[in-house]
């Protein structure tokens, strides 16, 4: 997977390397330190495409770096950078199926806009996000579950999660209503509590 050429690794921890790209400019600098972590980025975006696709949205992602890293404080690299692989994928996802004309919109769901990256906190915050979803997905009744994440995450077709699943059609478009709303009155839940533990 090493198709970003860069200097070898310097041995400079993930901070300085960021400091000295910052101060330098190079993309040299800069893929020196995505090199490290390029494996990480790339088994992401397998999540959402073939390997084709996720090689795509590596390089993309190195060239999303370039301006975020001059721009943004980033604490943890590591954290932030998969937090930001994540975020591009699933927009990527909702570009393509927008395009294809079908419904996308989790109403509310965080399908995460890159803005949301205003500074390490708020990918902490995004992060925390997902990982809500990911538990309110985990309560779903199996069928919703399936239904959600092929529909969505794996851009299937309603005809296509029908074939996969062996559901009715009319179900199919059931399970992905009222999985969808299901998750949304999770969410909304899981927000409520957070703000009440503060």
């Amino acid at each position: 997977m090493a198709f970003i050429h860069h200097n070898s690794d310097n041995g400079a921890d993930d901070a300085q390397l960021i400091r000295i790209y910052k101060q330098s400019g190079k993309l040299e600098d800069l893929a020196t330190l995505y090199q490290r972590y390029m494996n990480l980025v790339y088994g992401v975006c397998l999540r959402y495409f073939d390997e084709d696709a996720s090689k795509d949205a590596v390089m993309q992602i190195f060239e999303e770096l370039i301006l975020k890293l001059q721009q943004y404080e980033v604490q943890n690299f590591k954290s932030w950078l998969h937090v930001l692989a994540r975020n591009h994928c699933l927009m990527k996802l909702r570009a393509m199926k927008n395009k294809e004309g079908r419904e996308v919109s989790l109403d509310g769901l965080p399908v995460m806009e890159n803005e949301q990256f205003t500074h390490h906190n708020g990918s902490t915050a995004l992060e925390t996000d997902l990982q809500e979803m990911e538990r309110c997905m985990e309560t779903l009744p199996d069928e919703q579950k399936r239904s959600v994440d092929l529909f969505y995450l794996k851009e299937k077709s309603y005809k296509e999660v029908a074939d996969l699943t062996g559901y009715e059609m009319k179900k199919v478009k059931s399970y992905i209503q009222n999985g969808k709303r299901n998750l949304k009155i999770c969410m909304e839940q899981q927000n409520a509590a957070a703000k009440q533990s503060y």
